[in-house]
């Protein structure tokens, strides 16, 4: 998740906010950063405030949109205008919250959206995910997998054919993008390797991280 917001009163206690409730939050300060961010992929949804420096939010969305449009975009804005808040929805905009906000309310459109754009059910190369039951068959056989196992795998399957790095994972499974010269990614990809189909479907690609394979 995406949040662009330059103001660090709001930016700081919601991404800890956020972060407590489970998601891996990434913190933009301005329009053109968050646009690059975007850009270079891994993002589930974006949290974005109507009034960045460098480049405002409405343009922001609106070129989000022409690359990414099936991205779930929450709009933060301060101006509590009606006409306001449809542009921001003309612009690509999903949803928006006014600030100041309150944070369970943020929270449940964050849940909503996420829902609505999250398919249940993923399914690459003979491994089907069924997210919302948490059920895992490979050949049609049911596998048990620990809940790190299985964030690791849902990573790797919703950008199938496509490299994730090691940073990228750790920031979506263990919300420690830091965490490089640990040996716990590499322990758990052995254990989901084993359960799935070895690095013939979870190849690692060296000095960069690992790519589920289609076939």
């Amino acid at each position: 998740m995406l949040l662009a917001e330059d103001d660090a009163a709001i930016a700081e206690p919601l991404s800890r906010a956020l972060q407590r409730e489970g998601y891996a939050v990434d913190v933009a300060e301005d329009g053109i950063t968050a646009l690059k961010r975007v850009r270079a992929g891994c993002v589930d949804l974006l949290l974005l405030d109507l009034g960045l420096p460098g480049m405002d939010g409405l343009e922001v969305c609106r070129r989000v949109r022409l690359d990414f449009p099936d991205m779930p975009v929450l709009m933060l804005t301060a101006r509590t205008d009606e006409v306001d808040f449809v542009v921001g929805l003309d612009a690509g905009a999903d949803d928006y919250v006014g600030k100041p906000f309150r944070l369970a309310e943020l929270l449940a459109r964050v849940r909503a959206l996420l829902r609505r754009f999250t398919p249940e059910t993923i399914e690459v190369g003979g491994v089907r995910m069924e997210l919302s039951g948490r059920r895992v068959l490979v050949d049609g056989v049911e596998v048990n997998l620990a809940n790190k196992e299985f964030e690791l795998l849902r990573v790797l399957m919703q950008r199938a054919g496509q490299v994730v790095t090691r940073e990228e994972i750790l920031r979506e499974v263990w919300h420690d993008p830091d965490m490089k010269s640990s040996k716990t990614l590499d322990m758990h990809m052995s254990w989901l390797r084993r359960k799935i189909g070895g690095e013939r479907r979870i190849a690692t690609v060296r000095g960069v991280g690992f790519r589920f394979n289609h076939d």
